[in-house]
C-alpha cells in the first residue's frame, strides 16, 4: 500500500470546487483520501484525478 501526502487533520481545498469550503482530510489511504468540507460533506477524493491543496488555517 502506497503513504498518501495527506494525513487525518490536514486542512485542504478542491481546486475546481472553491465553493465546497474548507475541507479537513479524515483518512488516506493510498490515493483515496476521504474530505469533510464546510459546504459538501464527506467526500472521497481520488488524489490522481484531483489535485488537493494542502491550506494553512489561522
Amino acid at each position: 500500500m502506497q503513504r498518501s501526502e495527506f494525513e487525518p487533520g490536514h486542512y485542504v481545498r478542491h481546486p475546481q470546487k472553491p465553493e465546497w469550503g474548507l475541507g479537513q482530510v479524515q483518512s488516506a489511504i493510498g490515493r483515496r483520501v476521504t474530505v469533510t468540507f464546510e459546504n459538501a460533506g464527506k467526500v472521497v477524493i481520488d488524489t490522481d484525478v484531483v489535485a488537493l491543496q494542502i491550506t494553512e488555517v489561522s
